[in-house]
């Protein structure tokens, strides 16, 4: 063989190689994206920031409420879910009212803890009506509208406004408030629509009751074992504390340390032995239930 055939092979084999780890690459991205998801860091959206500490006004969230307690159904597995097929048409109609409402909601004229009420439920309205404006999916993830190329779900997609700004699910979350409240505890009444996920709580948040539902949610999420799961293997918990760690403290020690605040007494005692997180998980399948 001489030298150009030498080459050549040489050549052919590197452009082998090459065609083999992209078609790698391909089939995890696209394959498998359930192991592919990574939370966006908060990076503040101080045009949100605006609010009127002596405001006395208050924003309506009964529609809201009466699709809450119409449609969450509350398992004895304690995992909400929600029958988005079956959904009436009239409480379907309302909660397109509803958000359009908020959509013309001036919410920096309005005192913090009425903001807070008006983001997170304004984030858990727009996942139910999104999931049921494009149910039958097996998981939010497979709404895939986000503009970014490997981006799986809806939550890049600016597909509403607030005083006339575009906004997406993930502004709301990681640019409002995430880096604005600074409180983990939202972590626990966001709802993504999926098993794994911290319950859509079945009463809308408001400025009165906000501060003993995230107490009340913190509580119900951590001591139930999609949360925190204590094996003979080790210490397991959502995702949620892996991909927000900075929110819990950062270092294990300090996002057990939070954990153990919540967690009830038969649960504190399981963890007293444990320093470490050995794994992680998560499910993302629908929380669909069936009325």
């Amino acid at each position: 063989m001489n030298v150009k055939e030498k080459l050549e092979k040489k050549l052919s084999c590197e452009r082998s190689m090459i065609r083999h780890k992209v078609l790698t690459f391909f089939m995890v991205i696209f394959l498998f994206p359930s192991t592919c998801y990574a939370a966006p860091n908060k990076e503040i959206w101080k045009r949100w920031t605006k609010h009127a500490p002596q405001s006395e006004q208050k924003i309506d969230h009964q529609s809201w409420n009466t699709f809450l307690q119409r449609n969450v159904l509350v398992g004895h597995d304690g995992i909400n879910r929600i029958d988005y097929a079956n959904v009436p048409r009239a409480d379907r109609r309302n909660l397109k009212y509803y958000i359009e409402y908020l959509a013309a909601v001036t919410i920096g004229q309005y005192r913090k803890a009425e903001q807070l009420a008006y983001w997170i439920n304004l984030y858990n309205a727009l996942t139910v009506r999104l999931v049921i404006k494009n149910y039958p999916v097996g998981s939010i993830k497979d709404i895939d509208i986000s503009p970014q190329f490997f981006s799986n779900g809806p939550w890049g997609k600016k597909f509403f406004e607030v005083e006339g700004i575009p906004i997406s699910l993930n502004d709301i979350e990681h640019r409002i408030l995430r880096p604005i409240w600074r409180d983990p505890r939202i972590h626990y009444v966001l709802n993504c629509a999926s098993l794994g996920c911290p319950n859509l709580q079945p009463i809308a948040l408001t400025a009165r009751n906000g501060q003993a539902i995230l107490e009340a949610a913190a509580k119900e999420f951590i001591n139930h074992p999609r949360a925190v799961l204590v094996t003979r293997k080790g210490l397991i918990l959502s995702s949620l504390y892996k991909w927000y760690a900075e929110d819990f403290g950062g270092k294990d020690e300090q996002i057990i340390f939070h954990i153990l605040r919540f967690a009830n007494l038969q649960l504190r005692n399981r963890l007293k032995q444990h320093n470490k997180i050995s794994d992680y998980q998560y499910d993302w399948a629908l929380n669909l239930g069936r009325l």
